[in-house]
């Protein structure tokens, strides 16, 4: 019982911080984000809900995997480094959407990607699964960040 309700507090943890850069996001991808210049490999807005969705519950699983097997005292530097960049996480939304600041979110997503490879390496040193579980994650983000680069550039 205590792994199941550990399970759902991650996915609810993660899922907050989703709703959190959610609510950034809201107002400006109907009236601003649409303004903006964007280069011809930007996805449709359509796809950004599911896969956010996905990668928030395969990050879940993985931060789940790492604290069943080892706890928060055995696994405190790779839950650390998992809290720490769901925190760039949510901030880039608050940059990039919020503040409609391209550039200030290009530098915070540069830096959610350090801490999402530190934590992914992290994971995989405690379960192999959990690191492979944040590899998707880390390349969605490296796409992200390109994208957020080719519009700060586009719109300066």
């Amino acid at each position: 019982m205590r792994s199941v309700i550990g399970l759902v507090v991650s996915i609810t943890i993660c899922l907050l911080a989703a709703r959190m850069g959610a609510r950034f996001t809201q107002v400006s991808i109907r009236n601003w984000y649409p303004l903006l210049h964007k280069p011809a490999w930007t996805p449709p807005n359509w796809l950004f809900p599911p896969a956010w969705i996905t990668l928030y519950l395969m990050m879940a699983v993985a931060a789940w995997l790492v604290w069943r097997s080892f706890g928060f005292r055995g696994a405190a530097w790779a839950l650390g480094l998992f809290g720490l960049q769901l925190v760039f996480n949510v901030a880039w939304s608050a940059l990039f959407f919020g503040l409609q600041k391209p550039g200030l979110a290009f530098v915070d997503i540069a830096l959610l990607w350090v801490l999402i490879l530190a934590t992914c390496l992290a994971f995989w040193q405690l379960d192999r699964t959990a690191g492979w579980l944040l590899v998707p994650y880390l390349v969605w983000v490296g796409y992200a960040a390109a994208l957020n680069f080719a519009i700060w550039r586009m719109n300066e």
